[in-house]
């Protein structure tokens, strides 16, 4: 293994650290920065107001910014944007902009108004409809930047997973080596180098967004695919769907737990576990049995 694999490992091991870290900070630097700057404007401009209130007003928006950006995490896998995607979603991120800025705007007064009537004041907006549109115009660039920010850190870090397709026919009319229809390999690009990963080797696959992650070994290796139509490609014999998001191999089953609710929890030979709702119940047990 190279410095640089052995580094994207570790990152990819603590990313979730890393993922919540970012925003934290990002907000508390923001909110420091804009802190400062609105209060030395106000005291420039002879604007009469409370040392603390240039603080009131950016903390409450950027908490509400960090609360709402779960949301926005969570759009964007569901509706991600590609290069022949982007003109058919974008109506639907216009959407989620008013959304979100409508969601800021009435949380973000609403601490406001609070914080104010906690010290015996009286918070004033102002006019709904201008502060509104005022608002707005701040919010659809923050929150077309979080997108594109979303975006271009998951193209990165499937650069560092490896990102997974299926082996191609080839151009000439010579036969494939295997079917293209039911593959028993799939090509991993990773870091500059491409090697296959064998379908027997395929612990589960996930559904994410417009991606399929195929666990192999603890690693995710994204997929470029709906969940059915891999389902479709894939050995019956082999693969099982137990859920909506989930197809297990197995080869990999160790044991089936069944639960009070009428599901199951499925754990793996190498100890993890993965959900079995109770519509697949019935045919994975069959199966297994």
């Amino acid at each position: 293994m190279t410095d640089a694999t052995t580094a994207a490992d570790r990152f990819l091991r603590h990313r979730r650290w890393f993922e919540v870290g970012f925003w934290v900070v990002a907000v508390a630097l923001s909110a420091i920065g804009n802190t400062i700057t609105t209060s030395m404007e106000m005291t420039r401009a002879g604007l009469p107001h409370h040392p603390l209130e240039p603080a009131v007003w950016e903390w409450s928006s950027n908490l509400v910014l960090l609360a709402l950006v779960p949301a926005i995490v969570l759009f964007t896998r569901q509706l991600p944007l590609h290069l022949d995607t982007w003109r058919r979603q974008l109506p639907w991120y216009l959407l989620a902009s008013v959304a979100y800025s409508l969601a800021h705007v009435l949380a973000m007064v609403a601490v406001r108004e609070a914080v104010y009537a906690a010290a015996g004041g009286d918070y004033d907006f102002g006019g709904w409809p201008r502060q509104m549109a005022y608002e707005y115009v701040k919010d659809v660039q923050t929150f077309f930047n979080a997108v594109l920010l979303l975006h271009l850190y998951r193209f990165v870090v499937r650069r560092l997973q490896g990102e997974a397709s299926l082996l191609a026919a080839p151009d000439d009319d010579a036969p494939p080596v295997e079917p293209v229809d039911r593959p028993e390999r799939f090509l991993v690009r990773k870091l500059g180098r491409e090697f296959l990963v064998a379908a027997n080797d395929i612990e589960s696959l996930q559904a994410s967004g417009n991606y399929v992650n195929l666990r192999v070994r603890g690693r995710d290796y994204p997929l470029r695919s709906t969940i059915a139509a891999i389902e479709s490609r894939l050995d019956p014999a082999r693969f099982q769907r137990v859920h909506r998001s989930w197809i297990v191999n197995l080869e990999h089953v160790a044991m089936i737990e069944p639960l009070d609710t009428g599901d199951a929890r499925i754990h793996l030979k190498d100890g993890s576990t993965l959900p079995c709702s109770r519509r697949y119940r019935a045919a994975l047990r069959d199966r297994a049995n």
